[in-house]
């Protein structure tokens, strides 16, 4: 007996077919997409078929499937049937019909073939149903793990049998782990730049997949025979954290063993290529969008009939409806062959509007067509220099990084057409620097001779001591970001190289940049010279602040932060000190998951350099950082701005901005914008004569002054460099060197641009410029148990246009001189069009070349800005004029739609293919299709704001919005977004029936008889900025805490100090006071009929002891009206800033006051308190007070504030800021009813309120002492 039953489990574990029988199944695969929520609208498909096994060999059988249905679904679950497509079975059939042959042995289904007709998506269809007969029994172990390759990839299994007594069939239960395969049938395309983040992965998850798998095996002769197996699959999907509500996929699967029969003859099969094993294959679907399905038949014709009607409706301004399909052109583009490039560029070569959307477009095909169409053009040299740089930029960013596309590429690095450009070359080379970054990051090794025409460019240019080219090549050498440049880059840097170096300090500053990306992938590497660069103290001080800065990129450990701390204590450069302590404060305080682990050592760091370095000015390098995220939405934020300076300079070295976009695990650097100004720092020195630091009128005039000495900067290096990056790639750099500025300012030459651009203007001229961008195309695809492929994508499109007409008209006419517009009357005719649409899309679901369904999110926001236009200027007299037609039909300045869609199509019913809402509007009208959904969880509204007029001036401003929501209590935050959206911003006619012809904007600053000059115009407003800002700061941070007031962290330091500035800066004592205004302001209504109605403004400015006062008085232009506002503003000498406002008839009908001024708590600390007192307001003012204070107690608790219950001054409201500690502040703010408060909120920023009372303590001596 127990040798029997041995027996059993022997065959049992050892899965096969008799090769002189015949098995038939049943197979029935299904999957949908959807919410899993009630009433929702759901898509998905059905595939329905029997299948034959025959024996060819003892380990290779035979593949037969007949009896095809192929169903689609689009609807509610509960209402809807999945319907049949006829067409696309019989498609799909007269592929899967065909035999396919394949090994099986031991239960492991290896080396697939199929007639070469057969695609790729049939093939994969075929591995879904043999992977029903892929698995592995262990009948010694009842529980037992295997990381086994399967349909998935290279997958951890978990497996647990159980056996049937009486039967003695074995129930098999497999468990898969598809989220961590070592190696997983996964593909990611254009997301190369965006940097994994394991930290923020750690947080939560944006998809979550699991996999079941059940089989029932019965033992037999041969072996163990699968009489029935059943596969799940479910996967949760969100753009956010799954655990906020996730869109869901269920992929379900059954095989059903029905008859074994003898195989009454052998089957006759053709000739047959090897596909490949059990594991999903992923194939060239660039053409393959999963946002639309068009024919991709004749593509050459469709695509130039496209072009041509997209450049038509477009060729004003930007047509909204049309925009999208900006998307199937792409797609055609991807079907022609190269030859049919050349024929489309010989049909739109000599028309510069199709040729400018030819261009634009065909940077979409990404592959080596476009590679040689470009090669082509560029030695045929028929494109300008501006079309190959926007070209080529394009190309490369967007071509797929594959080994061949590579090489290719090389080929550019030295065309004749390449050198014969400096700013094209340097396009090329950057360009091809990121082509290699993009390659390395899709191959783990990354073959040297990718990067070695760069390595050699860079070698050369240190042999020939060309700067320029030393900084182009280490720049490309940054973009690659290849482990392998790390010998070259030190050969530029002192004391790491190991030859003695000299090398200007913008070689010096790209070198070290250059090791920017390189610090992800050799980590150890980059820290060793950067530390090694940091403490050379005899280095340029902004080269050891770059050092310090990629030192702390490369992630270091605890001990390298606390080595660099123990160097930091030591030094003596306080631009080094404070840069480093600044940068190491915002680490410590950052809230993105990057720099978890390293803000920890730099809170430590801090505590040890707090006392020596805690207290620095801001006349110091300074790093800052502001940065937010939410573990809710996976999504955060960073901006840095880094200001490097030097005691050699008055002038910053280099100062930069960085941010950062951090979603769903990957790190997207956005904009990154850096300056050096290498010749204004010699040009200024440590010194400017004059210059006091308080940027008046006379630091400027001083600043000016040094700024006309520019000829004796040296020749040999540049005045200003620029750059900027996207993500993470520099795309460009240029130099402002002095022939640049001699161009600039000899205006005399007859030949210059800007002369030759004034008279085009004198001429009239017409321009339009139309710019469609394919932003990003990220996708992301997943094997499925059904052997289709998932796809998760995001597409964002947009379509940019510009229209100038313009004519100018100069008086007198000029005699060569440019500098006699400024005494010229200038006239200027101008109308256009500025404008956008963007489109994004969602794409979560099934997609193949046959048939997609799934989830969609899509949405549109179009800008439409027209405009026309007269100004006049006149410099002489200091006027200007501008008239604008008056307004005659409704206008949609800006529109924001967007809706979920459950999506399916398949190619042969284009005109059939469903996007049916996910949340239908029957939902919202049929009480039976909302039964059991409670009505908290749903809405619909349709808002249109009450149009905001002016009758005065003939226009009027609404904003309508239409919003319906479907809400489910545990899903936040997805159903925020889920549901139909459209909200619109218009501009529209005044139903007055006043017939208008323009209106009139004038500014006139020579109005005075006793004019004030430049200099004591802009020390008026400057003051009169300095008293509007205290009311205006509190307002804006209050209301950003509580909606209410703001909050002000500015000191009582800063506001002494403007005012001792004030009383002894002999420019504002000189200031006299006068009844004219300083400047005036009309805005009227113009018409034929009728006599001119609008408003007028006038500044008058006064100055006495001790204090400066500025009053704005506007009164209305009208028949029979008497309304003026009065606006009295001053700040004293105790920096105490009033501001009194009155308005009505003559000024006497209502009032309000504001009063801010420096306080100190009891705890001695700094603060800032702020009144606001209205004795009488209107009615309607009241009331928009009243309903929003009723919101104040519930923002207030969800802000963290207590509210305490006690009666104060009636009709007030004050507010009290202080700091609590570097990085906090105290809030108190009183309503006539209540007090709320918070104490130690956290802010962004260490709070200048702390620091500036820090810096009265004189940092200075301290350091000595230390």
């Amino acid at each position: 007996m127990r040798g029997l039953l041995l027996c059993c489990l022997v065959a049992l574990a050892n899965l096969s077919f008799n090769p002189k029988k015949t098995y038939e199944y049943r197979y029935e695969g299904m999957v949908n997409f959807g919410l899993g929520a009630p009433n929702l609208v759901e898509s998905g498909l059905k595939m329905m078929c029997k299948i034959k096994i025959n024996g060819v060999s003892p380990q290779t059988f035979v593949l037969q499937i007949s009896d095809l249905n192929f169903e689609e679904f689009n609807g509610l679950p509960k209402n809807d049937t999945f319907n049949s497509s006829a067409k696309l079975t019989q498609r799909i059939a007269a592929q899967l019909m065909k035999p396919f042959l394949f090994d099986y042995i031991r239960g492991h289904v290896s080396d697939i073939r199929a007639s070469g007709d057969v695609s790729d998506t049939i093939v994969n269809i075929v591995r879904g149903v043999l992977d029903f007969l892929h698995f592995t029994v262990k009948t010694t172990q009842r529980v037992y793990e295997l990381e086994e390759v399967g349909i998935h990839g290279m997958c951890h299994s978990q497996y647990a049998t159980e056996e049937n007594v009486d039967t003695k069939e074995l129930t098999i239960t497999q468990v898969v782990d598809v989220d961590n395969c070592r190696e997983k049938a996964a593909q990611f395309k254009g997301m190369a730049t965006a940097v994994p983040d394991k930290f923020s992965r750690q947080r939560g998850a944006s998809v979550i997949s699991t996999l079941r798998y059940v089989y029932s095996v019965k033992p037999t002769a041969e072996g163990g025979l699968i009489t029935k197996a059943q596969g799940l699959e479910r996967q949760h999907f969100s753009p956010f954290n799954v655990k906020g509500g996730n869109f869901k996929m269920q992929a379900k699967k059954e095989l059903v063993l029905l008859s074994v029969t003898d195989t009454s003859r052998a089957i006759t099969y053709g000739p047959m290529e090897s596909r490949g094993n059990i594991v999903y294959k992923f194939f060239n679907s660039e053409a393959h969008v999963p946002i639309m399905m068009q024919d991709l038949q004749e593509p050459i014709p469709k695509a130039i009939e496209l072009i041509r009607r997209l450049a038509q409706v477009n060729s004003y301004q930007i047509d909204s409806t049309t925009t999208e399909e900006t998307i199937k052109l792409y797609q055609l583009l991807r079907m022609i062959p190269y030859e049919g490039l050349q024929t489309m560029w010989v049909e739109f070569s000599g028309n510069n509007e199709l040729r400018r959307w030819f261009l634009d477009m065909i940077v979409e095909i990404n592959d080596a067509r476009v590679l040689k169409f470009l090669e082509a053009r560029f030695k045929a040299r028929d494109l300008s220099t501006n079309e190959a740089l926007q070209t080529l930029l394009l190309v490369f960013d967007h071509l797929q990084a594959l080994p061949e596309l590579v090489e290719n590429a090389k080929a550019f690095l030295d065309m004749p057409f390449t050198r014969s450009n400096v700013l094209l070359r340097q396009t090329v080379v950057l360009s091809y620097g990121s082509l290699v970054y993009k390659y390395c990051a899709n191959y783990t090794t990354c073959p040297v001779p990718a990067v070695q025409p760069l390595l050699d460019l860079a070698t050369e240019s240190l042999r020939q001591s060309n700067a320029p080219d030393m900084v182009l090549a280490l720049k490309a050498l940054g973009n690659a970001g290849h482990p392998a440049s790390i010998k070259t880059i030190i050969r530029f840097l002192p004391g790491v190289s190991a030859t003695p170096v000299d090398l200007p300090p913008r070689v010096l500053s790209a070198a070290v940049q250059s090791m920017r990306l390189i610090a992800a992938r050799d980590p150890h590497s980059v820290q060793d010279i950067t530390l090694n660069l940091f403490l050379q103290k005899e280095l340029p001080t902004e080269i050891r602040m770059l050092a310090f800065m990629i030192l702390f990129e490369s992630n270091p450990s605890m001990a390298l932060v606390s080595t660099v701390t123990a160097h930091l204590l030591q030094e003596h450069d306080l631009h080094v000190a404070s840069f480093a302590y600044t940068y190491l404060e915002n680490v410590a305080k950052s809230k993105t998951p990057e720099n978890y682990q390293i803000s920890t050592a730099g809170s430590l760091a801090l505590k040890l350099l707090a006392p020596k370095f805690g207290r620095l000015s801001y006349s110091y390098s300074r790093a800052g950082r502001m940065d937010w995220f939410d573990d809710n939405y996976l999504i955060g934020t960073a901006v840095e701005v880094l200001m490097l300076k030097s005691a050699t300079s008055f002038f910053p070295t280099e100062m930069m901005t960085k941010s950062k976009f951090y979603v769903i695990g990957r790190i997207l650097q956005l904009m990154e914008f850096g300056i050096r100004a290498d010749g204004l720092k010699e040009l200024f020195g440590t010194t400017i004569p004059g210059f006091n630091g308080d940027y008046s009128f006379n630091d400027f005039l001083a600043i000016f002054k040094s700024l006309q000495n520019w000829e004796v900067m040296p020749n040999d290096r540049p005045v200003i460099s620029a750059y900027t990056r996207t993500s993470g790639q520099e795309w460009f750099f240029a130099d402002v060197n002095k022939d640049l500025i001699r161009n600039i300012i000899m205006v005399r030459d007859s030949k210059s641009p800007l002369w030759a651009a004034v008279e085009g203007l004198q001429k009239g001229f017409s321009w339009h410029w139309t710019k469609p961008f394919l932003i990003f195309e990220a996708r992301y695809f997943q094997a499925t148990t059904l052997g289709l492929p998932l796809e998760i994508s995001k597409y964002y499109q947009t379509v940019n246009g510009i229209t100038v007409n313009a004519k100018a008209t100069i008086n007198p006419p000029l005699n060569g001189k440019l500098t006699q517009l400024l005494h010229s009357d200038i006239s200027v005719e101008s109308d256009g069009f500025i404008g956008f649409t963007k489109d994004f899309w969602v794409f979560y679901g099934i997609n193949t070349e046959l048939f997609q369904c799934g989830s969609e999110f899509k949405s549109k926001m179009p800008l439409s800005i027209p405009y026309k236009v007269t100004a006049k200027l006149n410099m002489r007299e200091k006027k200007f004029e501008l008239d604008i037609p008056a307004l005659k039909k409704e206008i949609e300045i800006l529109s924001v739609s967007s809706n979920v869609y459950a999506v399916t199509r398949n190619i042969e019913e284009l005109a059939l293919a469903r996007l049916t809402p996910m949340i239908p509007d029957s939902f919202f009208t049929n009480d039976e299709i909302v039964t059991g959904v409670p009505p908290n969880q749903y809405f619909m509204t349709s808002i249109k704001s009450p149009t905001v007029e002016s009758n005065t001036y003939g226009v009027g401003v609404s904003i309508e919005s239409e919003l319906k929501r479907l809400y489910y209590h545990e899903e936040y935050p997805l159903y925020y977004f889920l549901g139909y959206t459209h909200m619109a911003l218009k501009i529209t006619p005044a139903q007055a029936g006043k017939s208008l012809d323009r209106i009139h904007f004038e500014i006139n600053a020579g109005a005075s008889k006793q004019p004030l000059s430049m200099h004591q115009m802009l020390a008026t407003l400057k003051q009169m900025s300095q008293v509007c800002f205290w009311p205006s700061s509190l307002s804006f941070i209050a209301v950003a805490a509580l909606l209410l007031l703001p909050l002000s962290v500015l000191s009582e330091c800063c506001l002494q100090e403007a005012m001792k500035k004030l009383s002894s800066d002999p420019a504002s004592a000189g200031l006299s006071s006068t009844p004219e205004p300083v400047v005036g302001v009309k805005v009227y209504a113009m018409s034929s009929t009728q006599k001119p109605e609008g408003y007028d403004a006038s500044v008058y400015h006064t100055a006495e002891a001790g204090a400066i006062s500025a009053q704005l008085i506007v009164s209305q232009v009208a028949d029979e009206t008497n309304w003026k506002m009065c606006v009295d503003t001053s700040v004293d000498r105790q920096a105490v800033a009033k501001a009194h406002i009155r308005w009505g008839s003559e000024c006497q009908s209502y009032e309000m006051s504001i009063i801010t001024a420096p306080a100190v708590l009891p705890s001695m600390r700094p603060a800032l308190t702020t009144k606001v007192h209205w004795p009488k307001i209107p009615d309607s003012l009241v009331d928009i007070g009243r309903r929003f204070e009723s919101y104040i107690p519930g923002m207030a608790l969800f802000l963290g504030f207590s509210e305490q219950q006690e009666k104060n001054a009636s009709q007030e409201v004050s507010a009290s800021i202080g700091a609590s500690a570097a990085d906090s502040i105290d809030v108190m703010i009183k309503l006539p009813e209540y007090t709320i408060y918070r104490q130690a909120i956290p802010f962004p920023v260490q709070s200048i309120i702390y620091r500036e009372q820090n810096i009265r303590n004189s940092t200075t001596e301290e350091i000595g002492r230390a």
